[in-house]
């Protein structure tokens, strides 16, 4: 199977510079900057409406910015750019009357893969995907999930450098998006690139080496992942126990996670609340089997930054 590659010299792939972005009076993306250097995966996060999907179509050429720039592989975005970038829309786009393989070669071409090369990748990924008995068949046979996995195989049959994907794990069940993010990330030990957005933290926890964390068109919150969890530091609790609960109550400056019987997960607010008197509190009334330090959820992290007014940009 022949593959086109590119060497880029470990460079900057993207880079957003004071973009802005409006419709009508209403303005979608408001003076976001960030940049994403190869080989890493970065997260475009934050709750459905955020202006994520908006970022992106600027980044593919489909909107052009108001105001700012943006630049890939070093250079002004422009038309011949998307020749080395691989988009998975949040809206899936397939021709429901045309044969899988067909359609994958057809979009192979415009990727000005020949024929045969677009065949060869097709069948690879075809069967990487478990899905080698769908060449013959029409994309109206298939259910959501089937034809998003060829929605994503046309993405990736010129071997882009840089791969976008917007919200891909919608209609993916949990084995299938389990395999789904197998791909990813050995797409980006391989040397991809890759831009994720999603609404749902827990996926971009797991995944992402940067994030840009979006909030009403606003970048409140970006820099390297394992960074941000640290600056936040180790304020959340996990405690299990047998006997009362009542002490769960006379804690009055934390914020439950969780809470069931014998166990309780909770953020302390308030710095001044040593873990020793949490311990010393519990111990009152219960039997402590396990008291443990962690730093917060990214969703935490989220609502947490989101909540504080006139928190913007912040760099970590």
């Amino acid at each position: 199977m022949v593959f086109f590659y590119f060497n880029f010299l470990n460079m900057e792939i993207l880079k957003l510079e004071s973009v802005t972005k409006r419709f009508g009076n209403y303005t979608a993306v408001d003076n976001i900057s960030f940049d994403v250097e190869e080989g890493i995966i970065f997260g475009i996060i934050g709750p459905n409406g955020a202006g994520k999907s908006t970022t992106i179509r600027m980044i593919n050429n489909i909107f052009n910015p108001d105001s700012g720039e943006i630049s890939v592989f070093g250079e002004k975005i422009k038309a011949e750019s998307q020749d080395f970038m691989g988009y998975l829309p949040e809206e899936r786009g397939l021709y429901k009357k045309i044969k899988v393989i067909d359609q994958l070669i057809y979009f192979g071409k415009l990727k000005s893969l020949t024929e045969k090369q677009s065949k060869d990748a097709a069948r690879y990924w075809l069967n990487r995907l478990g899905a080698s008995d769908w060449e013959k068949k029409m994309i109206q046979e298939l259910s959501k999930g089937m034809q998003q996995k060829v929605q994503f195989i046309s993405t990736l049959l010129h071997k882009p450098r840089l791969l976008i994907l917007d919200e891909p794990f919608s209609g993916f069940d949990p084995i299938n998006a389990d395999l789904f993010k197998k791909i990813v990330l050995d797409l980006k030990n391989d040397g991809t690139t890759i831009l994720l957005s999603t609404h749902i933290m827990e996926q971009a926890e797991q995944m992402c080496d940067k994030i840009g964390l979006i909030n009403k068109g606003k970048l409140v919150l970006s820099g390297n992942l394992r960074n941000i969890k640290k600056e936040f530091g180790k304020d959340t609790v996990l405690i299990e126990y047998e006997g009362s609960d009542e002490f769960l109550n006379e804690l009055h400056n934390v914020q439950f996670i969780n809470r069931s019987k014998g166990r309780a997960e909770f953020r302390v607010t308030n710095k001044e609340m040593s873990f020793k008197e949490i311990i010393e509190k519990a111990n009152k009334s219960a039997e402590i089997s396990r008291f443990e330090l962690s730093e917060p959820s990214l969703n935490e992290i989220f609502i947490d930054v989101v909540s504080k007014s006139g928190v913007e940009n912040v760099q970590l």
